[in-house]
């Protein structure tokens, strides 16, 4: 067994990029005094200031003053699942993005480049991707203030972009929905479009051009995180502190609560753990092979996945609740109607045969969620077929 104290996570050289969310600008002036003639190099910059685009905002304070921006559909640049990951086509470059709780920073909304987001591993949460927790927040807080500021109309209608398609957001807001009730249906409104994030990444949906993203899509840390930050985002919302302090505090919180690790070291050997049963380094990314498991149970609770052997016999699981019903017991999805149109890249006519029109709501996505795992049931059927053949060449 190895001993974790040992372990020391690479860091930057020639050949080895540890990529952060928004700090690549901090490693280019770095390499490029070094490396500008590897036009690998070149290109694999070029791709990371495409993927770090993101909208910023005044940070609110909530509830006196409201976000202005929409939120971008991926506020912060994913982390990969995996380390020492290999890039497609750009050879001698690897891919690791681990935090560790002494450098995740203050939250800000809409992000900024001292919140050191990653990935870190918690024995009773499992992996955390610390920038789908903090989008996840961030849309439940400009979800609610915008339900919030459009309540003496009763009704709330926003465009929300592209995505898979158009999508479209219409509220009913009853007169007798108190604060909390507010809360709760934007966290839940949050939560389904992280859902549908991963659904329609995928059928196809990428952030940059002929880049797939299917290769992220459904990775095992991804619904946990993205519920914990609604959950975050929500206790955020009722705090008397301004909402990025009050985020910043419920974060280390919930961190300490579940037992994260102390050290990105520790991270990186529980990802080791589960090399070659959760995801792979034998392809590179973006390819979809990369995760060899996933995880499709996003409603109505979540349990994380836990790396076996790194929890102590006293310690269970903690499981995340999707907020669903309203304090006097109503159902959340009945006052409104997340609507998409999907293009050309969804199997509309398998899943919906019924249908004419190509739209869909969020009480659709159990049919969504079926096809995909019974596109998964097949390639992993088929792949095993594959190393039959390979493995028995005689036999029929």
């Amino acid at each position: 067994m190895l001993d974790r104290s040992s372990v020391k996570v690479p860091k930057y050289k020639a050949d080895y990029i540890l990529i952060k969310p928004f700090n690549f600008l901090l490693h280019l002036r770095h390499f490029s005094q070094e490396n500008m003639n590897s036009l690998k190099h070149i290109l694999l910059y070029t791709i990371a200031i495409l993927s770090t685009i993101v909208l910023h905002a005044k940070a609110p304070v909530f509830p006196m003053n409201m976000p202005d921006p929409k939120p971008h559909r991926v506020i912060r640049t994913c982390c990969s699942f995996g380390i020492d990951m290999q890039l497609f086509a750009i050879p001698g470059v690897k891919l690791t993005e681990i935090t560790s709780l002494e450098k995740i920073g203050p939250h800000h909304y809409l992000g900024d480049a001292n919140e050191e987001n990653g990935i870190i591993y918690s024995r009773i949460g499992g992996f955390i991707d610390m920038a789908h927790l903090r989008d996840q927040s961030d849309w439940t807080a400009y979800l609610y203030t915008q339900i919030l500021e459009n309540k003496e109309k009763r009704s709330l209608s926003i465009v929300l972009g592209r995505e898979g398609g158009e999508k479209t957001l219409n509220v009913a807001i009853p007169s007798n929905f108190n604060n909390l009730d507010m809360i709760h249906m934007a966290g839940k409104i949050a939560y389904d479009l992280s859902v549908w994030h991963e659904i329609a990444t995928w059928f196809g949906a990428s952030t940059i051009p002929f880049v797939p993203e299917r290769y992220s899509s459904f990775s095992i840390e991804d619904p946990y995180s993205n519920l914990l930050g609604v959950i975050i985002g929500m206790q955020a919302l009722q705090s008397e502190l301004p909402y990025e302090q009050a985020v910043t505090q419920i974060i280390k919180k919930y961190l300490k609560n579940l037992d994260a690790v102390s050290n990105e070291a520790e991270t990186y050997l529980a990802m080791e753990a589960v090399r070659d049963i959760w995801w792979t380094r034998d392809k590179k990314l973006p390819s979809s092979k990369v995760l060899l498991q996933r995880q499709l149970q996003v409603y109505p609770c979540l349990k994380p996945w836990l790396v076996p052997g790194w929890n102590s016999e006293n310690q269970t699981t903690s499981e995340l609740v999707v907020p669903e019903m309203t304090s006097n017991g109503q159902s959340l999805n009945q006052f409104y109607q997340l609507e998409f149109k999907l293009n050309y890249k969804f199997p509309f006519r398998k899943m919906f045969p019924e249908r004419k029109e190509r739209n869909i709501t969020q009480n659709d996505f159990d049919r969504l969620l079926a096809e995909v795992a019974t596109e998964l049931t097949q390639k992993e059927s088929q792949s095993r077929e594959r190393k039959d053949k390979i493995n028995n060449p005689t036999r029929n």
